[in-house]
């Protein structure tokens, strides 16, 4: 958003960043093994392609370096303040109020919020108390020695299976996984890209084409997504014979073998995963858990399983993480008012009654097939469109109009409704506490792009 900013000439804007240093969620998560789940060439910036990626999937550090380049190539650091966390955002009637965590109020014509969804980490609630350290996976305590130690960890998500492998073979003495619910998992088709590759990707073109490529092989997984969810039986095969492969125990399998339709939940991809949990130091328990009690995790059949450490690898506040914050619209509207029927928003981007106010990944725009970062490019150029008007017609601001909101979601809720994410047979963080999607886009991410590649005029309000 910053680098089109400038570009379009655009200078008079900074950045509030709550924490210490940039990065996001690769300056939060810094798990054992933590990496893209999407392919590097895919997980860039479309105008800053990289040929250097060292890896398919690239780990955590390497995307944040990345970032820092991006920051330092275009001029983006002096616009970007640190230890800001934005407490209260309230429009005035002419202009956006920002209080920030240390007492820090500023004003604006304009705001966009560019928070993210997994960010807020999510813990559950359990009876009793552990003895031991215990941590999330996005707060991972590093002081915390885990070399022969008995390690519990709770959850199998996306994070949980990236970092399971690697305390199975290298830290825990005794790991036991506490399973809810069990993912699909395809093989993850991750290498390292030798040198002479890296060279040919410089090349003219080369980089170009090798991100389209991915590009098309990721967008055709849609069809069952977005098209039909019985589309999504050849994805479920190629989980079947994954978990089939790596996986010679027949017990062991049922407890891993999902008995909701692939897609429902997030699929996730590793090579790894599978053996470490055929490893004799690691057990799997599908039992839910009961409560924690001194050092051990005891589950609803009164067993108690020893643990010196518990990791948490449960996910984040989703849904309900926008709702949590201050927003103060129109006529002093809050953000939960305007959504006590569930977060929406027109295209993701714009929500009635909050003139100004832009969502980078707001509703119903996240993925479950491609990157998305191929859609905040595109949510970034209908934000630019949006700015560009105000400067044309030198209104104050520009607000969308309710009807159109009401419509846009309406289409789009009765669209979801026969997908894969609500006919697939599961629960899952991209449902509301009323099972509705809040979350995902239900289409291609190309028919998105096309929809909001030209910003509709008519579809706001003009306010001077």
């Amino acid at each position: 958003m910053a680098i089109k900013l400038k570009e379009a000439g655009f200078h008079d804007f900074v950045i509030l960043e709550k924490a210490d240093d940039l990065g996001g969620t690769w300056r939060d998560n810094t798990y054992p093994g933590c990496a893209c789940d999407v392919p590097s060439h895919m997980y860039s910036f479309s105008f800053e392609l990289n040929p250097g990626w060292s890896r398919m999937f690239s780990p955590q550090e390497e995307i944040r370096e990345y970032m820092r380049a991006c920051v330092w190539k275009y001029g983006i650091d002096p616009h970007i303040q640190y230890g800001k966390q934005v407490v209260s955002l309230e429009y005035t009637g002419r202009e956006w109020e920002i209080v920030t965590s240390d007492g820090h109020t500023m004003r604006a014509n304009a705001v966009i919020s560019a928070v993210g969804a997994l960010h807020v980490p999510k813990f559950p609630e359990f009876g009793g108390e552990f003895a031991g350290p215990a941590f999330h996976s996005a707060e991972w305590d590093h002081s915390v020695d885990l070399k022969g130690k008995r390690v519990a960890v709770i959850g199998t998500g996306a994070s949980a299976i990236q970092f399971v492998p690697r305390l199975a073979a290298e830290a825990a003495a005794q790991l036991t996984v506490f399973q809810r619910t069990p993912p699909w998992i395809h093989p993850k088709p991750d290498f390292a890209i030798p040198d002479r590759m890296q060279r040919l990707l410089k090349l003219p073109g080369a980089a170009r084409a090798m991100r389209n490529g991915i590009y098309w092989a990721l967008e055709s997984r849609a069809l069952g997504f977005a098209v039909d969810p019985r589309l999504m039986a050849v994805h479920e095969r190629l989980a079947v014979r994954h978990l089939e492969r790596q996986v010679p125990d027949p017990e062991l399998r049922r407890k891993l073998t999902p008995d909701y339709t692939i897609g429902c939940k997030r699929i996730l991809i590793s090579s790894d995963y599978y053996p470490a949990l055929s490893r004799p130091n690691v057990s799997l328990v599908t039992d839910a858990i009961a409560e924690l009690r001194g050092h051990a995790v005891v589950d609803v059949t009164g067993r108690e399983h020893a643990a010196d450490v518990v990791v948490y690898g449960t996910g984040f506040k989703v849904t309900d993480a926008l709702q949590e914050q201050r927003i103060v619209g129109r006529d002093g509207v809050k953000i939960q008012d305007a959504w006590q029927d569930g977060i929406e928003a027109y295209y993701g981007i714009t929500t009635s009654g909050f003139p100004n106010l832009f969502f980078l990944l707001g509703p119903n725009t996240g993925l479950g097939h491609n990157s998305v970062v191929f859609m905040i490019e595109s949510q970034v150029r209908y934000v630019m469109d949006c700015l560009r008007l105000l400067s044309r017609t030198q209104a104050r601001a520009i607000d969308v109009r309710p009807e159109r909101q009401r419509a846009f979601n309406e289409r789009l809720q009765e669209r979801l409704n026969r997908l894969v994410w609500t006919e697939g047979g599961c629960r899952s963080w991209y449902l509301d506490e009323h099972g509705v999607n809040r979350t995902t886009w239900p289409g291609f991410t190309f028919e998105y792009w096309a929809r909001t590649r030209r910003m509709k005029p008519d579809a706001f309000e003009l306010i001077y």
